[in-house]
């Protein structure tokens, strides 16, 4: 479907739709004869400060919550008439484009092209006519702890600027992995400013790494399969080709975000298939359209600064005219999960490319390395082409699980409840203690990585046994109804199968540790009366021996079997303390 993106010349020359900024409005990578300077965070914040200043009725600058350094995250919105009430702009119908940029504060251009394109909205009347229709919500920096530590080293394979920030934020966490287990502050105060504007369209700015090839922008969208069927179709047939025809007219023709299944990319590239860890994934989960510009880290700085703000730029134009599709296809996938009773736990791509992609790149080889002495990879950029490539951009669920009423979640997990809550979820608690007929699961078995990831042992792979009968719930435990705009994030997080559930993130650890045991000696004895007493259990046992010549050699495995299947053996044990309230019975519930 992209053969016809890719007609126009190849020449990266900057949009000249904008006329020039007067002196005392340019940034600081305006300022540089050599377009090679992104500003720091305190130009950064200094610069919409004087916008928002001289043109209040437009543009408004405001503290949006903690960031992990100590200082605050900044929100910058702009529209028409300076309302900034996300409530009565719903009401008016207009859709919101969500910009956040200085995730990766070493990938800086989102940075300086958001300031500059905020300023011409509020200083060119044509293109300040796109706000009569769109809200653009901008966070300036995200990673502020990131950004503060600045040096110009630490993207090695990175064409400028002279000085950038760096991925880590001050704690250290790659925030492009923290969207659901929220550990940093920063993505606790993103979530919260995502649900309050519950954008149609969010746009998160990037550098790429990897091949040589001849563009300067690639895209990362929303993989559209994991979208709502009427959402996806939208994307595919109506936003996607508007948005590569509007940068092949401003003369930067783009690419799918270049990832591929071998050497290079005639190989045969693939989609970025994104879990909720990654900000696409977690937008998708709202049902909010998701991007990734990913310019190319071999281009100078000032043509990857321009590619961005002509994109960001064609954002908006694309979301201004294609507004009642949008909403029409957001409200159609609102609707369609109102009746889901099956949800996605996990995906994979398909086997075979879905379409080809005419794609432009130069010819690549091997020669000896200086280093090694071994055969190295490189690109000839005297030998550029342009050939079909396979390109593979459909997925599938490999795991789901149907939707229960409700989840029902012991009080006792209040890390877990406050996620729910900062994400949108609604939440309702027992009024009394109550006995509900509902289904548990017990851990079977699960793989953990060997190193930490982003602060945490990812689990993966995980066997569940579920078990139905009766579960007591406190007072005050919390019960979180499927039925709910938030039903994808629920069901994600709350589903331990799930990619990036709470579970996968280990935040129920606690109960895969067994908390009493047994001394050998004295459970001996036992062990021995009960199964003088149960004639069925002595006979499981014997069965299990048979089936399993290990355990028939052991006699500590035999004990240990006689325990696991007696009431001396703890029940909460890899037992998931979230029920599935299957709509049996009743839940007295207060808000």
């Amino acid at each position: 479907m992209f053969a016809f993106l890719f007609a126009a010349l190849m020449t990266a020359t900057p949009s000249a739709s904008a006329p020039a900024p007067a002196p005392a409005w340019r940034t600081p990578f305006e300022n540089d004869p050599a377009h090679n300077t992104t500003a720091t965070h305190a130009e950064c914040v200094a610069y919409y400060q004087k916008l928002a200043a001289a043109y209040p009725g437009h543009i408004s600058l405001r503290e949006a919550g903690p960031t992990d350094c100590g200082l605050p995250l900044h929100e910058v919105v702009l529209s028409a008439d300076g309302d900034t009430d996300p409530v009565h702009l719903r009401a008016l119908h207009r859709p919101v484009l969500f910009i956040q940029n200085g995730i990766h504060p070493g990938e800086p251009e989102g940075i300086d092209a958001s300031m500059m394109l905020a300023r011409d909205l509020v200083q060119q009347p044509r293109l300040g006519k796109l706000l009569a229709g769109v809200t653009v919500v901008i966070v300036p920096i995200y990673n502020v702890g990131g950004a503060l530590n600045r040096n110009s080293t630490t993207r090695a394979n990175q064409n400028g600027p002279a000085s950038y920030g760096f991925r880590g934020n001050a704690r250290n966490f790659d925030l492009n992995r923290d969207y659901v287990k929220q550990d940093s502050r920063n993505a606790r105060s993103f979530a919260a400013l995502f649900q309050k504007w519950q954008p149609e369209v969010f746009v998160e700015t990037h550098t790429s790494n990897g091949a040589d090839y001849q563009y300067t922008m690639t895209l990362i969208p929303t993989q559209h399969s994991k979208l709502a069927p009427a959402l996806g179709a939208y994307l595919q047939k109506e936003m996607l080709p508007a948005l590569y025809h509007g940068m092949d007219q401003k003369k930067w023709p783009m690419t799918p975000y270049v990832d591929f299944n071998g050497e290079t990319p005639e190989s045969g590239m693939q989609a970025f298939l994104e879990s909720p860890r990654y900000s696409t994934g977690y937008a998708a989960l709202f049902h909010t359209i998701g991007f990734m510009p990913e310019t190319h880290m071999l281009k100078a700085f000032g043509p990857r600064v321009q590619a961005t703000y002509d994109l960001l730029l064609t954002m908006l134009e694309t979301v201004q005219r294609q507004a009642p599709a949008l909403l029409a296809a957001r409200a159609g996938a609102l609707a369609a999960q109102a009746t889901q009773t099956t949800f996605p736990l996990a995906w994979a791509l398909d086997d075979k490319p879905s379409e080809t992609v005419q794609f432009r790149g130069y010819e690549a080889g091997h020669r000896p390395s200086e280093v090694s002495g071994q055969p190295r990879l490189y690109y000839d950029r005297a030998r550029p082409y342009t050939r079909p490539v396979p390109y593979t951009n459909t997925a599938h669920a490999t795991a789901t699980a149907g939707a229960p009423t409700a989840y029902l979640i012991p009080q006792a997990w209040g890390e877990v409840v406050d996620n729910l809550r900062r994400n949108g979820v609604r939440l309702e608690r027992l009024a009394q203690d109550v006995t509900v007929p509902a289904e548990t699961y017990y851990v079977e078995d699960f793989q953990t990585v060997p190193r930490a990831y982003e602060g945490h042992y990812l689990h993966s792979q995980v066997r569940l046994r579920p078990v139905q009968g009766p579960v007591a719930c406190r007072a005050g435990d919390y019960v979180a109804r499927v039925a709910q705009p938030a039903a994808r994030y629920l069901v994600e997080t709350l589903e331990p199968r799930a990619t990036d559930s709470f579970f996968a993130w280990g935040f129920f650890d606690s109960i895969l540790q067994q908390k009493e045991h047994y001394s050998d000696y004295v459970f001996e004895d036992l062990a021995a009366d009960l199964l003088r007493r149960d004639p069925a259990l002595r006979q499981q046992l014997e069965a299990a021996r048979q089936a399993d010549a290990q355990l028939a050699a052991s006699g500590p495995a035999q004990l240990e079997w006689v325990y696991q299947h007696s009431a001396y053996y703890e029940p909460t044990h890899n037992r998931y303390p979230v029920a599935r309230w299957l709509g049996q019975g009743s839940l007295p519930t207060k808000e």
